[in-house]
């Protein structure tokens, strides 16, 4: 049904992909082959990957890898790269953030200026504080890290491979590999 749909004509769409109603596809976008776009989407300047999945959700000047699934309800600001096999679910915000291999950022989650190795799980309501009220900062996660729902990541921060971040912390300092961290007062 091309009527419900605005597509500029400087946009690419690959083969079998299929587009449902209320999509807007603008600028030099790019969609891959056997995607799916579902709801109302809005993709600006964006590099989407083969056989991604993009739920009623919103992406701009960020490139996708293959087999991505976005949404519902996700907000993708400029500087996002996203490797292949990532999960970005409903009610996500990333901003100038790269995302490694399998990592999952499931639900209710603000990820700006982060750097996210493979493997992670990032759990509801983490919020990756960036900014100080002077300047942004980032923060790394490294592979196979878990950080558990509720955390709060104070950047400039890392968070080491194989560790994992005990709900309801507040992380200020850097937390060693293959380890636990709990931060509450």
């Amino acid at each position: 049904n091309p009527s419900t749909c605005v597509v500029d004509s400087t946009v690419k769409i690959g083969r079998d992909t299929i587009i449902y109603p209320g999509v807007i596809l603008e600028g030099n976008t790019e969609i891959g082959q056997d995607c799916v776009l579902i709801g109302h989407c809005r993709i600006m300047n964006s590099i989407i990957g083969n056989s991604c999945e993009i739920i009623t959700s919103q992406i701009d000047e960020c490139i996708l890898g293959e087999g991505v699934k976005v949404g519902p309800y996700a907000n993708l600001r400029p500087g996002c790269k996203l490797a292949p096999k990532v999960k970005v679910g409903d009610f996500v915000e990333l901003k100038n953030t790269e995302v490694g291999e399998g990592t999952k950022i499931p639900h209710h989650t603000y990820v700006g200026d982060g750097t996210l190795g493979k493997n992670v799980n990032v759990g509801a309501g983490v919020i990756f504080v960036n900014y100080d009220g002077f300047k942004k900062h980032r923060a790394i996660i490294e592979d196979n890290a878990f950080i558990g729902c509720n955390s709060n990541l104070i950047a400039p921060v890392t968070i080491k491979a194989g560790s994992f971040v005990a709900a309801g912390s507040t992380i200020t300092e850097e937390v060693p590999a293959n380890s636990l961290a709990i931060a509450r007062s």
